[in-house]
Formats: C-alpha cells, structure tokens, sequence
C-alpha cells in the first residue's frame, strides 16, 4: 500500500480539525468530540493511503517538564489499526521532527521533540541509550513509568532555565499533632 505524509502544522482548517476529530473518535483513540478538536490544533502530519485517507496522525504541543526545565515539542502519534505494520510510524515520526525544527528555526521556541513511550512493544525496541534508527536520546522515565526520549533540534542551545515550583501540599492533609509528652 502507498502513503504519503502530509504536514499540517499551524495550517489546520476547520475542515481538516473535523476530520480528525472523527478519525480519533471512530477509532476509540479520543473519545470526547471536544478534546479531539482541540488536540486537532495541534497536528503536525498527517498520513493518508493512495485515496487520501486519513489513516494517522503526529501532534505535539510546546511544555516544559520539571526536571529539563527546557522548553520541548511533547510528541503524540496515533495510526488506524488497520494500518499498523506498515512501516509508517519511522518515517512519520521522522517527518513530524523535521517538520518542527524547520518551524522552530526562524524563531526558537523549543530544544527539540520529546516523546513518552507508551507502547510495550516499541520501548523494548528502544533498548540502546540513543535510537539507531530515530536518533532519540533515552532522559529516564516519565512518572507514568515510560521511557522518555528527545531528539534535538541541530544547534539548539538551552533556554533561561524555567522556574522551578515548589512542591504544595495535597488539600485536605493535614498533619497529625504531635504527641504530648507524658506527665
């Protein structure tokens, strides 16, 4: 079967944002129409078979996790079942980085892509430190308990570190009172 990768990133039309909104939502990936709009604005690439259907997508949005304290590009990937295995998921994930570090040359805003492996299957692939085949560097695990890696955008240099917060209290605990001591 032939596909083609086709970006979309900052140019999602209200035609485009429905269509994956469906897509997600017929394929049980996201179930609210509304976060599935949402999430819609935020497509990278999209790949389509030899008809033009849409069979996946690559999202990412800008964050900054606690420990980098770097901005970075939180990449997601989803792929219609029915067209897993065919060998799209490399060069769509590949297609989505150069897709963004091209958009972040003019204007840094990001160090690169960062990407949390869900998948079993693919984080046992992902056994060396870095990627043979992606080029994504291994940072450690997410507390979801996945492994997270980045690919770098070339020459990127590190932004004013972000603040750091301060860790509040879950509401509603409250400290038990000391003991008084025995009279």
């Amino acid at each position: 079967m032939s596909y083609s990768i086709v970006p979309t990133w900052r140019a999602i039309t209200p035609e485009l944002q429905a269509e994956l909104a469906e897509f997600w939502i017929s394929n049980k990936a996201i179930l609210d129409p509304e976060r599935a709009k949402l999430r819609a604005q935020q497509a990278v690439c999209v790949l389509r078979d030899a008809d033009g259907v849409l069979c996946g997508v690559a999202t990412a949005f800008l964050q900054i996790r606690p420990r980098l304290r770097q901005p970075m590009y939180y990449f997601r990937q989803f792929i219609a079942p029915a067209h897993r295995g065919q060998q799209q998921a490399l060069p769509m994930f590949k297609a989505a980085c150069e897709i963004l570090e091209a958009a972040d040359r003019e204007q840094p805003r990001a160090l690169g892509v960062l990407m949390e492996v869900e998948n079993p299957g693919l984080a046992r692939v992902f056994s060396g430190v870095v990627g043979a085949r992606t080029g994504a560097v291994f940072l450690g695990y997410s507390p979801r308990g996945h492994q997270l890696r980045a690919v770098y955008f070339k020459g990127a240099k590190l932004f004013q570190p972000a603040p750091l917060r301060r860790r509040q209290p879950a509401p509603g605990i409250v400290k038990a009172p000391e003991k008084a001591p025995a009279a």
